[in-house]
């Protein structure tokens, strides 16, 4: 298949924008770093997820075929993304009194009812770490049989001097970087910056989570999960890597030196990088509080496209600072596009047509050329409200155009129809997560939150679509 439109996408490694050319020609393999599942992810968290979710969207837009796959980090993420601190489900284990597992469980299930809710593609792939452990021991293997791993205080390093590349995606000179400057000291490390492929039980006498090895009973260190998954899903090198502008310097950095130690190839073509959801000018983060999750967004009124609307009017590229000023904004400007949408549909239903299924191409070149131009969504923006304002076409046409641009946008506008609009986000809400209720056959929780609905004064109906709400009376 060759694609419609050709794909500019900024490059963090080439710090350029690139065209992609993907390795099998109209295929796009795309790995995404998911979440640790040790607690729920704010709404910083979901800024990434929804670049991503643009991204793939694009690329179908574009053409492509995609294969998209994420990972779910349930063991060996520590609290300093590097080697020091916990792990961060020991972390949530002492918190909530449960086990690695029941956390795990627990806040992967509430991932994907907020990303439901926010109207994301489900990846084609959701890897979870723990399913992976052969895939991890025998890549370490490989690097030990290659000469980059070593043995130290029971633990599996990588050597990252044994790397010349090393530290290129962020700007990094091994060279000079001295020890301490800024990175804890581990006296097991040959150079401070090598990193943990497999803890031993003696690293941490409190970790749950175990699994016998060549080395010893340990568990993995986080940067090896993320290679061995998207290597077993997309092989040895694949076109797009995605995370948050913090995976940078640690993170992505030591997954590039492992992957390309192993294969002794270039791994990814392109790195791409949503930067931060600022909160009184800082970086929105569960280790300095404050932060904020869907639900609260829900519980001041602002339904899950609220959200999306606002992050569309932002590159992603930018930070963006979170304050409920823009969100007020974000939601007039969802309610007026509603509005819109649901006058074109009910106007062309009067009419007797259909919406336009191939529109007029011309007016959508603007759009396409900005959405395709390293995923340039407020220009992409600003384009749909000109051809939504366009009297020069037919009711048919501009609502064809407008669901055809969300596509990309995801805003889930052939969904809408008259009266929706009035439901409170809170019954939205309920009903959203007795959808997921139902879809994990919880009948007993389904029954109750469609109890809660109707004290709400809302009555709930099934369909293959998910719950349709009527006002009581």
């Amino acid at each position: 298949m060759t694609p419609a439109y050709v794909v500019k996408l900024h490059n963090s490694f080439t710090r350029r924008l690139d065209v992609l050319e993907p390795i099998v020609p109209g295929q796009v393999g795309v790995y995404c770093c998911g979440p640790t599942v040790y607690d729920t992810q704010h709404i910083g968290n979901f800024k990434t997820f929804i670049f991503e979710d643009v991204l793939v969207r694009t690329l179908r837009f574009a053409g492509y075929k995609v294969k998209h796959v994420m990972n779910i980090t349930d063991v060996g993420h520590l609290t300093s993304d590097a080697d020091e601190g916990e792990d961060k489900m020991i972390v949530a284990m002492r918190r909530e009194g449960k086990s690695a597992q029941q956390i795990a469980d627990f806040y992967t299930a509430k991932f994907f009812e907020d990303w439901d809710k926010l109207n994301l593609v489900r990846p084609d792939v959701v890897a979870k770490a723990t399913q992976h452990i052969p895939e991890m021991i025998a890549l370490i293997q490989v690097l030990e049989k290659r000469g980059f791993a070593y043995a130290s205080g029971g633990n599996i390093y990588f050597n990252v001097a044994k790397f010349k590349p090393y530290g290129r995606l962020a700007g990094l000179d091994l060279k000079k970087l001295k020890a301490g400057a800024r990175v804890n000291v581990d006296a097991n490390k040959k150079n401070p910056y090598d990193f943990v492929l497999w803890f031993t039980k003696s690293k941490f006498a409190g970790q749950e989570m175990l699994w016998e090895s060549p080395w010893g009973t340990g568990y993995p260190g986080w940067h090896i999960e993320c290679s061995a998954m998207s290597m077993k899903y997309l092989g040895e090198q694949f076109d797009i890597h995605c995370g948050g502008a913090d995976h940078i310097p640690v993170h992505h950095t030591n997954e590039i030196a492992q992957s390309e130690a192993a294969t002794g190839k270039k791994w990814v073509s392109i790195w791409m990088h949503s930067q931060f959801m600022m909160q009184n000018q800082e970086k929105m983060s569960k280790s300095k509080g404050g932060f904020m999750i869907l639900d609260d967004l829900i519980q001041h009124s602002y339904e899950p496209a609220c959200y999306r609307m606002l992050l569309l009017g932002s590159h992603y590229r930018s930070h963006l600072n979170f304050s409920w000023e823009a969100m007020d904004n974000a939601k007039r400007n969802l309610e007026k596009l509603k509005n819109l949408v649901l006058s074109l549909k009910e106007e062309t239903l009067k009419s007797g047509q259909a919406a336009a299924q191939d529109p007029d191409s011309d007016s959508l070149d603007q759009f396409r050329n900005a959405i395709c131009d390293d995923l340039n969504t407020p220009q992409a923006l600003a384009h749909m409200w000109k051809i939504a304002a366009d009297k020069d076409l037919s009711s048919a046409q501009r609502l064809g155009l407008l669901l055809t641009m969300d596509r990309v946008f995801g805003l889930g506008m052939d969904t809408w129809e008259a009266g929706s609009e009035e439901i409170p986000a809170e019954v939205q809400d309920l009903a959203t997560r007795r959808d997921a209720a139902r879809r994990e056959k919880n009948w007993a929780e389904a029954d109750r939150l469609r109890q809660e609905i109707s004290a709400l004064g809302y009555l709930v109906e099934d369909s293959a679509q998910g719950a349709v709400l009527k006002k009581m009376g």
